[in-house]
């Protein structure tokens, strides 16, 4: 297996890691900065794929038990530089003769300890530009990389085998590192052309000052995991017969709690928003028990109704045309609703927050608009 079989496995093999980091990611990224901001989503992406490469490249291809059980190869190179003698006994390799140049440039003694190198230079790269490691640092955790990569080798893939199936070399500790280094340099010219770590924390809380759809949809999520979380904790403690119901619970939870802890529930003050009032400086309970009465009755209620009305339809219709006809009013129903929604979110015209004359903010913006802004209403929101 070449290298770029195992760099295509990295590629099939990365969506479904992103997959599984990407709530996380996302979550992390609105409870600091009130924002996903492309650009580093970008980067950090990259990275894991990056990492998800190099760590391919270390341990594949897989042997068979029977295989690694065979061998008799030494599990361990402890000469430092052996490399450069391998490099001018085995690769062909005479000073004085132009004409081996290219031949040892071929050969795997001059392939394989260039790869090594150039095996850490974007970690190094990484570390700088975006990390904001020092220079020791970053050498450091090149040379810690590159070990973890080597104890991965001579433990047999963490004694999954009963022997190591690749050399445990202290050349490939000693050119790893070095790749490090190179790419902390790496790191420095990126940061002449590409925009630095602070300027993208200030672009994302810029950004955060913005109560996006996905943010309220991730706080509306997170806040129902939280409350359902927290009764079944209740209702496994008190007698079920003295305890209040599920819904008197939510109840509870989405109305009295943004009402007495200043506008946040949970999973709002995780991610950074609240509800205001926009009329008084207060939020009244009145103001959220309408808040909350809209919102429902709009976004659940209604589809609900349609669905009932539209299914009753077709339960008393024989003609399949009809019954198609039908199921066509309702996908455009379904994809106008979709619209409306999506086109008020953005605008922030949002009926329920008109009507009970409340609005959803970042609190982030509390924290970096300066206080010499010029424009009040917007540092306020």
């Amino acid at each position: 297996m070449n290298y770029l079989s195992i760099i295509k496995i990295a590629l099939i093999t990365f969506p479904f890691i992103a997959f599984l980091i990407t709530l996380p990611y996302v979550l992390k990224e609105y409870h600091k900065y009130g924002s996903v901001y492309w650009y580093r989503a970008l980067i950090i992406y990259s990275f894991i794929l990056y990492l998800l490469t190099a760590y391919f490249l270390v341990i594949l291809p897989l042997p068979s038990r029977e295989e690694v059980m065979a061998l008799t190869t030494p599990t361990t190179q402890l000469i430092p530089f052996n490399f450069i003698t391998d490099f001018i006994n085995n690769s062909g390799f005479v000073l004085n003769d132009f004409s081996t140049y290219i031949t040892a440039l071929k050969s795997s003694q001059f392939i394989v300890p260039v790869f090594n190198i150039i095996l850490t230079i974007p970690f190094g790269a990484y570390l700088h530009y975006y990390f904001k490691f020092s220079f020791k640092k970053t050498v450091l955790w090149s040379f810690l990389l590159s070990l973890f990569f080597e104890l991965t080798q001579v433990t047999g893939l963490y004694f999954i085998y009963p022997r190591g199936y690749r050399l445990f070399d202290v050349d490939d500790l000693i050119l790893n590192t070095f790749g490090g280094l190179i790419g902390y340099f790496v790191g420095s010219l990126l940061l002449k052309f590409l925009p630095d770590r602070e300027e993208i924390d200030d672009t994302a809380k810029a950004l955060g000052r913005k109560v996006s759809i996905i943010r309220r949809s991730l706080a509306y999520c997170l806040d129902w995991f939280i409350a359902t979380f927290i009764y079944v904790i209740l209702y496994s403690i008190f007698d079920f017969s003295r305890f209040p119901h599920y819904f008197v619970f939510m109840v509870a939870y989405f109305i009295l709690l943004p009402y007495l802890f200043k506008g946040q529930t949970l999973g709002c003050k995780f991610l950074k928003i609240k509800i205001v009032s926009t009329k008084s400086e207060k939020l009244s309970l009145l103001q959220m028990i309408l808040r909350t009465a809209l919102f429902y009755l709009g976004y659940v209620g209604l589809p609900i109704i349609l669905l009932i009305i539209c299914s009753n339809i077709i339960s008393y219709l024989k003609d399949t045309i009809l019954v198609y006809s039908v199921l066509l009013v309702l996908l455009f129903i379904f994809i106008y609703y979709v619209i409306c929604f999506f086109k008020l979110a953005v605008s922030k015209k949002i009926f329920y927050e008109r009507w009970s004359k409340t609005r959803m903010v970042s609190t982030t913006a509390e924290v970096i608009v300066k206080p010499n802004d010029v424009d009040g209403k917007e540092k306020n929101e």
